[in-house]
């Protein structure tokens, strides 16, 4: 009997966390959509907020690094707060209301056969999203009529809300078709361990 090979140990545990645990994962995909969509609402509402208050001028020509640093520094605190704190914490929670509960034998199972993976060094892929997401961007100021228009002049939301549109349809063109096929493939799995 041969051993099993490590890409097929991992699938076979994979598959059967997903058989025992598929409302987890759901549970852990909302959440993440959640935190995602908080973390979207919290920063344009501190965009708007930074302006009134005068911690960001509000056109593009006016900004400083003065202006660049406390900005960013507020973000994060915010974000953290309103974002961060709330994801520890339910974090915390599933740790100890749900992973504590299983048993420690399916623990040992999952933690032995790599089902969260090995930390890996490598930092390539990532760089094609920024990529599109740029391409994108320049499409909408181009359709806006602002591709002539200099920098300066540009209002600080339009900056804003035209990097966030071109980020959300980065992830409408490409997230709907990868949600679509892995949950095909899952349903697929699923039923053949059947």
């Amino acid at each position: 009997m041969m051993a099993e090979t490590k890409p097929e140990n991992c699938e076979k545990i994979w598959k059967k966390f997903l058989r025992n645990h598929w409302k987890m994962l759901i549970i852990f995909i909302v959440g993440a959509v959640l935190a995602f969509i908080a973390a979207i609402y919290v920063f344009l509402w501190f965009v708007g907020e930074a302006q009134l208050t005068g911690l960001a001028p509000p056109i593009l020509s006016g900004w400083a690094m003065g202006h660049f640093i406390p900005f960013l520094l507020h973000l994060i605190f915010w974000v953290f707060l309103f974002v961060g704190i709330p994801v520890i914490i339910a974090a915390a929670s599933t740790y100890f209301l749900w992973w504590k509960k299983l048993p420690s034998e399916e623990r040992k199972e999952y933690r032995d056969r790599h089902l969260f993976g090995k930390r890996s060094h490598k930092t390539d892929g990532g760089e094609g999203i920024s990529f599109l997401v740029s391409i994108v961007f320049c499409i909408k100021v181009y359709l806006d009529g602002n591709w002539g228009v200099p920098f300066a002049t540009w209002k600080f939301d339009y900056l804003v809300y035209s990097c966030l549109w071109a980020f959300i349809w980065v992830l409408i063109i490409f997230g709907i078709p990868i949600a679509i096929g892995g949950i095909w493939w899952l349903h697929r799995e699923m039923k053949k361990e059947s």
